[in-house]
Formats: C-alpha cells, structure tokens, sequence
C-alpha cells in the first residue's frame, strides 16, 4: 500500500507540475509559446502524419474484429452483474464526453470550410459532396475507434481483473508488476498530461464559440478578455457539478445536452432545406463507406495541396481523438460496467458514429446551402458561422439561444467529467476521488485553456490545434501497447472458458442468456486466480 500511495502521490505532484510550468510560460511569454508549439504541431503532421493515419485505422479494424469474436462474449464485470446505468443515460454520458463542443463548433464550419478550400481541385458549390464524406471521416469510425480501444482495455481490466482504475494498469500483461514502479508512473502522467491538454483544447473552442455567438448576437467584443469572463463563469459551474459527484450532476447535465441537441437538430431540420438534408446525408453516407479504406489511408504523396490539407485537418483530428483518449476512454469505461464487450463496441462504434453522420448532414447542408446564397457568411470566423445562418432561418434567435445554452452545457459536461477522470487518475484509480482533486485539476484545464487561447491571439484556433497534435504523439505508443495488452489477457481468457465463434449448447446457454450460477462461479474462480498470479 505504501508503495502505491507513494506512487499516486508522484502521479499527481509530476503531472500537477507539468501542468503548471505550462501555464506559467504560456503566460509569460504566449507568442514564443504559440510559435514554438506551432513548429512541433508542424513537424509532427509532416513526418509523422502517415503513423496517426495507420494506427487510428488500426484501432478501428481491432473493434470490428471484437464484434465478430468469441471475446465479445465476455462481460466488463462480474458474469452476473448488471449495468449501473440505463442504456439512454449511458449513451448520453459517453456521447456528451467524447465530442460534444467539436459537433457544434464545426457543425456547419468543417463541410463549408471543405466546400470551398478541398482537399484536392477548386473550392465551390460541386465539391459539396465531398465537403460532407470528409467530415463524416473526421468524425466517424475512426474517432470512436480511437475512444474504444482505450475505454475496453480499462474497463476489462478495472471491472473484470480487480484493477484500479489506472491507464497503466491494463499494461500489466505486458510489463508485469513493473507498472506498480517507475514505469507506471510515466504511463500515468502520460494519460494525465493528455487528458489535460485534450480536454483544454475543447474548453478554448467552447470558450470561442460562445464569444463568438454573443458578438454576433449582441456586439459583444469577440477577443480574450471576453473569453477570460466566459471562461472564469462556466468553471465556477462545472466546479459546482463536480461537487454533486457523477451519478447527479454528470448525469442530469448528460440528459440536459440530449435535449437540448435534439431540439436544435429538430428544429434546423425542419426550418432548413429538409429535402437537401436527407438527399446529402444518404448519398454522402455511400461515399463515405465506398471510399472508406482508400481515404483513411490517403496521405496526400506527391499532391502538395492535398497533403497540407491532411495536415491542417485530419492529422489535427487523429491528434485530438489521441490526445481525449486517456479522458474519454476512463470515463466510457466509468460508465460501463456490466455491459459484454460485443454490446460495448457496437455502442461505442456504431452509435455516435451515426448520429455524427445526422446532426453533420442537417448542419452541414444548411450551412453550405446557406453559405452560397450568402457568400459574405465564409468569411466568417467558424466561432461566428453557426449563429450566422441561424440569422438567416425562421426562428433564427431561438435557435442561437438554444445553440449558446447547449456549447455552456457542453461545456460544464466535458469539463465535469474531466475532472473526474484526472482525479481517479491521481487518486489511486478510486471510483470516487476527493473534492479538493477535482477542484484542482478543474483550475488547471481552465488555465491551460486560457493559455491557449492567450498564446494565439487571432489565431487562437491554431494554438488550440497545435496542443493538441503535440499531446497526442507520446500517449499514441500507450494506446498501442494497450490495445496488445487487452487482446493477450482477454485472449487467455477466452482459451480458458472454451469460448468460439460457434459455442457448444452449454456455451450458447451461458453466455447469450442469463448466465446460471454455477458458470458464474467457474468464471469468477478463473478472475481470481488469475488476479492472483499478478500479485493483486
């Protein structure tokens, strides 16, 4: 026990440090901050672009290989034990964390911003379609491949070996009780220096767009003081949520951002070009899998536009994905105890992957739709576009109050379970980490978010996606090495209890129906035993 206090206490005085030592020289010297960081962002994205392309595909393959295993029969907990929420508030949960400013923030921005600066060719009103199967990749499979992977190994290894709740544990396959020493405590401040500056990166985007939808509502100032205020307000109020602990506010705020969304979703649908929508989203979802492996493997050679396209655009995708995965992947796996992996994956894959495809195809269309007819709204700032066409549409003001209530919801949300997972992440795994952490880690995403957005000035957006490239690349080698490390003890697992892809009759009656006590015994003996031989 003493060695594990010691080493929790190291997990949070480093990465605590860390975080402030960023924020004191962001704050002191932000220009050389945002170019230096601008520089790595850049080298990353041209040498190492190609390795985010193939290990983000990878992650996805793995998760369709799962669905069709034997291993997916095996349930994230006890054989018997059923889930702790039910399945609408846990979708809401992991769907609010895992992206919920990014959809409303380039909403419409990202396929008007492709329609008219694409990948390849001369921007206009032909390239629509392609606008539309770009952001759908961006946004898709491969992100919540990326969430997937990371939120499985923890929750098999939490739920289903009596492990903490760390990132490092799930490497124990691997690296044996050697992640109880120094080496865990690298992978931890890892998981915890990305969690912060991934989640940050979301906070500055909110912070932006609710600046900007105010300027353009009210002629509100749209710059960093303003921002600073907005900033300042909405971490007092996730700070307030943190205090009523995950099962009341996270919760209540995730249902909160489900309505709302829905309402705005339903209302543009009908209020906008509703026969456009459904015409664009379907053919946009053919291209989008019709090109599927091609495009997710395109890095651009020998097409100087289209590689600096990439760049600016889907490398900072895989970076941001990479970077929220140590935060999103705890908190989905938080969230997923009792469910089997197969039930787990096609939820994580399948449905947020097909509600980005909706809310981009009523968004997307309208903007873009809205966007040719008024030219002067794509040269908009993307903080301003949305609150733009909503000015142009019936019931245009309702929509921006709606649209400025769920970015703070949003907001409140990622922030809130941010500071959850960083405190379980420096509080020895625990399920229920102290006030007093939460609070600090909620001062520092709110302070590295303010350096971020101070370090770009104009570009504040650039800053926000340098930070994000950046973090991802250390944290990428552990997602790999938990990825292998998941497949080797699930695998094991899965040799022992007999399971194949065509189980026996005894088989079928365990595992497809409720679970008899007796297997549940036998599988329970063989969790044990096995947690026994690690030392646990």
């Amino acid at each position: 026990m003493a060695k594990e206090k010691s080493k929790m206490t190291n997990v949070f005085k480093i990465g605590a440090a860390a975080v402030l030592l960023l924020v004191i020289i962001g704050a002191i010297f932000p220009e050389e901050f945002g170019d230096i960081a601008g520089s790595i962002s850049s080298w990353i994205s041209v040498h190492v672009g190609w390795y985010y392309m193939i290990i983000t595909t990878a992650f996805v393959f793995f998760s369709v290989f799962l669905l069709l295993s034997p291993i997916g029969k095996l349930k994230l907990g006890k054989p018997d034990e059923k889930p702790e929420f039910n399945t609408f508030s846990w979708l809401a949960m992991l769907f609010s964390a895992g992206m919920g400013i990014g959809l409303v923030f380039w909403g419409a921005s990202e396929p008007m911003s492709h329609m008219m600066s694409p990948a390849a060719g001369e921007g206009g009103a032909d390239q629509a379609l392609e606008a539309m199967r770009s952001t759908f990749m961006h946004w898709g499979f491969h992100a919540w491949g990326v969430y997937g992977v990371v939120a499985l190994a923890l929750a098999y290894a939490a739920f289903r070996k009596n492990e903490n709740g760390l990132i490092s544990k799930t490497l124990r396959p691997i690296f044996g009780d050697r992640v109880d020493g120094w080496l865990g405590t690298i992978i931890d401040v890892l998981a915890v220096f990305a969690t912060v500056v991934g989640v940050a990166v979301s906070l500055g985007m909110g912070a932006l767009q609710i600046n900007g939808g105010l300027s353009y509502l009210l002629g509100i100032p749209n710059g960093f003081s303003v921002q600073l205020i907005i900033i300042i307000i909405v971490t007092i109020l996730f700070l307030i949520s943190a205090y009523t602990g995950l099962s009341k506010g996270i919760q209540y705020l995730s249902n909160t951002n489900m309505v709302l969304a829905t309402l705005l979703f339903a209302i543009v649908l009908i209020v906008g070009p509703t026969l456009m929508i459904f015409t664009m989203m379907t053919t946009s979802t053919g291209a989008y899998l019709q090109e599927f492996l091609f495009q997710t493997l395109d890095s651009g050679f020998n097409n100087p536009q289209k590689s600096q396209w990439l760049q600016d655009w889907t490398i900072y995708y895989w970076g941001w994905w990479l970077s929220w995965s140590p935060f999103v992947g705890i908190f989905i796996a938080r969230v997923s105890r009792g469910r089997t992996i197969r039930e787990f994956v096609l939820a994580v894959l399948l449905v947020p992957t097909l509600i980005s495809i909706m809310w981009f195809s009523v968004f997307g269309t309208t903007g873009m739709n809205i966007g040719l007819q008024f030219p002067g709204i794509l040269d908009l700032a993307p903080e301003e576009q949305l609150f733009a066409i909503f000015d142009k549409l019936p019931l245009g003001t309702l929509l921006s109050i709606i649209a400025l209530f769920l970015i703070a919801v949003f907001f409140i949300t990622s922030a809130d379970s941010a500071t959850f997972v960083l405190g379980m992440q420096t509080s020895n795994g625990s399920l229920q980490p102290s006030t007093r952490l939460k609070i600090v880690w909620g001062i520092s995403l709110s302070a590295i978010a303010v350096v971020l957005l101070l370090a770009g000035g104009e570009e504040a957006l650039s800053a926000i996606q340098s930070a994000a490239i950046i973090a991802a690349l250390p944290f990428s080698v552990v997602v790999i090495l938990m990825v292998f490390a998941f497949f080797k003890d699930a695998n094991n697992e899965r040799k022992y209890l007999g399971l194949t892809i065509r189980p026996d009759e005894k088989h079928l009656d365990n595992y497809l129906h409720n679970t008899p006590e007796e297997h549940s015994e036998e599988v329970q003996n063989y969790i044990e035993e096995t947690s026994e031989d690690k030392g646990i």
